[in-house]
């Protein structure tokens, strides 16, 4: 802490060292406060409370205009300080996250059975979250884009112990990397060139909360470092500054590759991965779940409708049945687009999906076929498919043709010539 008793000595004290905070006397021997402030002596990130006699509002308002985030009038209690330079860091804070904002928050999460092994894994992470209050241990989530990352990250600060606080999103893919550091850490100014004004960084605006890492892979090896330090420190330190900052920040990190392969390839530090894959959550594309893309539909149909005013819409059986068989490459937002647009274009409310092709009945599809399964590109071996078939239908009718064949809806003869060149088909049972 530093003291000056004049202006000359607050100008020297405020042209030599970055305060966070600084208390203001209006009334100074040698002039008025008001002049470091039209000066501009302290940094944009400082935090200014001015103080003043009774009487002196119009002075503080002034001070307030010219740039100061709270004020006191004398005499008052110690605490009322505390306060007010509480209350100065959080309307800072709340301004940097304003500059940041990026629109409205994803849809809530939905939770089906092809999930459930993940829920289970979100429970006990909540659990563990909610007994250590602070110092949380980071988050890793990865899967595919449109997987719901940025959702369940969101589910993550709501239901734990820092739902009340701020959550700061950042898509780190879309920071250029000259702007990245800054951005993240924030920068004092003069740090580089046209830094005109200092401003504090994303990390340090999410204090307190929560701050989700969409696309960490995209960070340069250099800020993967300086985030290390965040996780095992708490501590930043912005661009020209000369000490580093404590901050209490939960952090969820979200990578759409994974990140151990990059790890191998050396793309991304080796060091970070291991902090950050203490907890790990691995959300399954949307081809892998199965009957819940239809449920999923119907949750994300709600909203639609009562998004576009039109509680008629439902999706046909046909439509249930076309929507199970697209792969989805773009998943959850690919469905939730196809939804509004079929929701927007369809006169009548009932949404068979015809435009995507695929099943349109209930013979549209095999039944104990994965509708999401495609033939792959490279080939494969269709007499080695039947003959894996065939192996399998003996072995749960432990070796009995007839049985066999009723399974596969073949003959028994079709069996018995597919099993002919096959060692032991004699001792097969009829």
């Amino acid at each position: 802490m530093s003291e000056a008793a004049d202006l000359a000595q607050a100008r020297r004290l405020a042209r030599d060292i970055r305060f966070d905070f600084a208390v203001l006397d209006l009334h100074l021997p040698d002039g008025q406060g008001l002049e470091l402030l039209r000066e501009e002596v302290f940094s944009e990130t400082t935090c200014v409370v001015v103080m003043t006699a009774f009487g002196g509002v119009q002075e503080a308002v002034q001070a307030m205009k010219l740039g100061a985030t709270d004020y006191l009038t004398k005499p008052f209690e110690p605490a009322e300080l505390v306060l007010a330079l509480q209350r100065s860091r959080t309307q800072r804070s709340a301004r940097r996250r304003e500059e940041h904002h990026a629109g409205p928050a994803p849809e809530g999460l939905f939770f089906g059975e092809s999930l459930r092994g993940v829920q289970e894994q979100l429970d006990a992470i909540l659990g563990a979250m909610r007994r250590l209050q602070r110092a949380l241990p980071p988050i890793l989530i990865e899967g595919e884009t449109g997987t719901g990352k940025t959702a369940l990250a969101r589910w993550l600060h709501q239901n734990g112990p820092r739902g009340g606080k701020p959550f700061v999103s950042i898509n780190c893919a879309a920071l250029p990397d000259t702007l990245a550091e800054s951005e993240l850490f924030g920068h004092e100014r003069g740090a580089f060139t046209d830094a005109r004004l200092g401003r504090i960084g994303l990390l340090e605006a999410g204090d307190e909360g929560t701050v989700f890492l969409d696309e960490i892979a995209a960070l340069s090896p250099a800020i993967q470092a300086k985030l290390l330090t965040v996780v095992e420190d708490g501590r930043i330190r912005r661009l020209g500054a000369t000490k580093e900052i404590p901050i209490d920040v939960h952090l969820i990190a979200a990578s759409n590759r994974p990140l151990e392969d990059m790890v191998q390839d050396g793309s991304f530090r080796e060091d970070l991965f291991h902090r950050l894959h203490l907890l790990h959550l691995n959300l399954p594309p949307l081809r892998e779940r199965g009957s819940d893309v239809v449920a999923l539909g119907r949750h994300l149909l709600a909203r639609i409708a009562q998004r576009h005013r039109r509680p008629e819409l439902s999706i046909t059986d046909a439509g249930a049945a076309r929507l199970q068989a697209q792969s989805w490459p773009g998943n959850i937002r690919e469905l939730a687009h196809e939804l509004e647009r079929a929701a927007i274009l369809s006169p009548n409310g009932r949404l068979d999906f015809a435009h995507l092709g695929g099943p349109a009945g209930d013979d549209a599809t095999i039944p104990w076929r994965n509708p999401a399964w495609r033939l792959p590109q490279e080939g494969f071996s269709l007499d080695d498919v039947v003959a894996a078939l065939i192996a399998e239908a003996l072995k749960e009718t432990n070796g009995n043709v007839s049985a066999a064949a009723r399974r596969l809806g073949v003959t028994r003869e079709f069996l018995r010539y597919r099993l002919s060149p096959r060692r032991g088909a004699d001792t097969l049972s009829p």
